[in-house]
């Protein structure tokens, strides 16, 4: 069963921009929490950005003033727009959800399959 799936990436040069998206599974009855990781080569997966209930947002450093993250609540989707690419950006970017599926039901962490980002010249 697939609750999380990325789409969006894609190749492009420095100075270029790209959007992402991440759709929930239509099943989901709540959504606590959904964010942006990255893993580039050689390197741990890291927190790129993320957004609460609440709309609370956070960034890596790396990510401030470059890219934004946002959601539409009735499409069950986050979206992290990067702008300013740059080659240290090459990463599998993943979107992870915190999600609930029934009232009063517990929560459950879920991770996507990945979209790669390549910015080179």
């Amino acid at each position: 069963q697939v609750h999380v799936v990325e789409s969006g990436g894609g190749s492009v040069q420095p100075g270029g921009s790209l959007r992402l998206s991440c759709t929930a599974s239509k099943n989901t009855f709540s959504i606590h929490s959904m964010g942006w990781y990255r893993q580039a080569p050689g390197k741990e997966r890291e927190l790129v950005a993320s957004i609460l209930r609440d709309d609370t947002t956070n960034y890596a450093d790396s990510a401030k003033g470059r890219f934004t993250i946002s959601r539409d609540n009735a499409k069950n989707m986050v979206y992290l727009q990067m702008n300013i690419l740059k080659s240290e950006d090459t990463a599998v970017y993943y979107c992870k959800a915190i999600l609930q599926y029934q009232r009063g039901g517990p929560y459950f962490q879920h991770w996507g399959q990945g979209t790669l980002v390549t910015v080179s010249s």
